[in-house]
């Protein structure tokens, strides 16, 4: 099955994911400033605990490896 990459677009754009979004970035800048993190050390923040929904402000993050970062799924009903 093919990708709706109009749907996905759609998806991303909602008011929701934009805020979702802005916070991640937020994070991130913010380990930059306090030298976590640096551009292109291939490192990513990870949100401590499955937050799938709601705000990810004051959310405690801790540094990982891009590949553990992607790895880790939340567990979901099925």
């Amino acid at each position: 099955m093919a990708r709706n990459y109009a749907k996905e677009t759609r998806w991303e754009n909602t008011p929701e994911q934009v805020k979702r979004r802005v916070a991640r970035k937020r994070a991130r800048r913010k380990a930059i400033r306090e030298g976590r993190v640096k551009k292109g050390d291939g490192k990513e923040l990870d949100h401590v605990g499955s937050h799938r929904k709601g705000s990810l402000d004051n959310v405690p993050t801790r540094v990982v490896s891009r590949r553990a970062n992607r790895k880790r799924q939340p567990k979901r009903k099925g």
